[in-house]
């Protein structure tokens, strides 16, 4: 199996002017100052052909730059980099007509016309023969569930149906990879579940590789095989997914409403459970699902109890990542 990305020793530093009071303004503009932040710091890794992986890190990490780097938006200042066998820099024209790229934040579908217009749109920007472009075209309705809001204006699209076509019009010209900056950004919980589903399917039916960078733990537990983090433009993790989340994806935070006189009896809680609160009405407490396997801990809590609604989830991912930081710091 090929690679699909090839980075080496990657290093992007920005240079930018900064003032010195002490100068005034023509000391400042006759001779100004600058200042240099590194961004990416001598990061390598390898994506194979047909991969899922999630490049993950908190905000300011360098997720955003490499990603610009590796679609061709920005020069690195060292390092070698290679993406379908293209130089991005280089041949960033050819790239793009291999890659598909999907912001979370930024739409490329035409606002005020129906999503049918963006699908013939794109087929001419990337010059998709009738044929083809039926059958691929077809397929993708099916398979992201367009054809009621096919005809409807992009405009008046709730977010969930927004993003499906975004990804959808991105896979047209059948990319071998696709590159995915918060694609689940502000949906609801369904709608995160049914894209989910829809990339999984992307990735094992028509082996395209995805390239995803979120902060959401249920994207990267679903979709993606392997998982890179990076964090002050430096790798500090590159691992199967599984075993990030056997080490460090293993809380849960579990939120209960109860009868307004019912408390958690702490006495007879197992090992593996901190509480965080426990109020009449209402408790919060984290599971180390290491210790205690999440079931049963919802059985000892619901036995005897009148349980009015319950929630679980995952620590936020700065957190995770975070201690992960921690660790390798030390």
């Amino acid at each position: 199996m090929e690679n699909a990305v090839e980075v080496r020793h990657l290093t992007k530093a920005f240079t930018f002017p900064v003032k010195d009071p002490d100068k005034g303004f023509l000391g400042n503009l006759f001779s100004p100052q600058s200042r240099s932040i590194t961004a990416v710091d001598d990061i390598s890794f390898s994506v194979q052909e047909g991969e899922s992986l999630a490049f993950i890190g908190p905000n300011g990490a360098g997720k955003s730059t490499t990603i610009k780097i590796l679609t061709g938006i920005l020069w690195p200042t060292s390092g070698n980099v290679s993406v379908l066998g293209f130089d991005p820099q280089e041949q960033r024209k050819e790239l793009a007509l291999n890659i598909g790229t999907v912001f979370g934040q930024r739409s490329q579908l035409i606002f005020n016309l129906p999503i049918s217009d963006s699908f013939d749109l794109f087929a001419r920007v990337y010059e998709i023969e009738k044929s083809r472009y039926a059958a691929q075209r077809g397929k993708l309705v099916t398979l992201f569930d367009l054809g009621e809001i096919l005809d409807q204006p992009v405009r008046k699209l709730s977010l969930g149906q927004r993003m499906k076509a975004e990804i959808a019009v991105a896979l047209l010209h059948e990319p071998p990879i696709v590159f995915l900056d918060e694609p689940t950004i502000g949906l609801d919980i369904v709608a995160k579940r049914r894209l989910r589903e829809n990339l999984k399917a992307i990735n094992k039916e028509l082996k395209t590789t995805i390239f995803l960078t979120s902060h959401d733990a249920g994207d990267i537990e679903t979709l993606c095989k392997r998982t890179i983090i990076i964090n002050h433009g430096k790798m500090i993790f590159d691992d199967k997914t599984t075993n990030l989340k056997r080490r460090y994806l293993n809380k849960k935070i579990v939120r209960i409403a109860l009868e307004e006189k019912d408390m958690l009896d702490v006495k007879r809680m197992p090992p593996g459970i901190e509480i965080l609160k426990n109020k009449g009405g209402g408790a919060k407490f984290v599971v180390d699902t290491s210790v205690i396997p999440i079931d049963e801990v919802l059985k000892e809590i619901i036995h005897g109890k009148d349980i009015q609604d319950i929630t679980i989830e995952d620590p936020p991912l700065e957190e995770v990542i975070g201690k992960i930081y921690e660790a390798k710091t030390r």
